[in-house]
């Protein structure tokens, strides 16, 4: 079941993705089969969090996933909203 996963970032902890992020690079390597696609959202040019569209069971796993991110115990991460979302349309096709 597809769900979208929106991260919103804490204030101040820029120097966090830095040094963390080979760490969750290599997470999402390793969970390519639930996480689909995943990147960083911005407010203009500055980084505001990221978002990841996942597919697995359901809400739980998807937290459970969220909890085992490198980032998500250094306080980077300010809110993350787990939201079930359907699929309706990409390519030029509705599915």
């Amino acid at each position: 079941m597809p769900y979208l996963i929106l991260f919103q970032d804490a204030p101040g902890h820029d120097h966090i993705r830095g040094e963390k992020m080979p760490d969750h690079l290599a997470f999402l390597t390793r969970n390519a089969a639930a996480i689909r696609a995943a990147g960083p959202l911005f407010d203009r040019d500055a980084g505001a969090g990221g978002a990841w569209i996942v597919d697995v069971e359901d809400a739980d796993a998807a937290w459970h996933l969220v909890h085992a991110d490198p980032f998500w115990p250094t306080g980077l991460r300010a809110s993350v909203q787990v939201l079930r979302w359907h699929h309706v349309f990409a390519d030029g096709q509705i599915s």
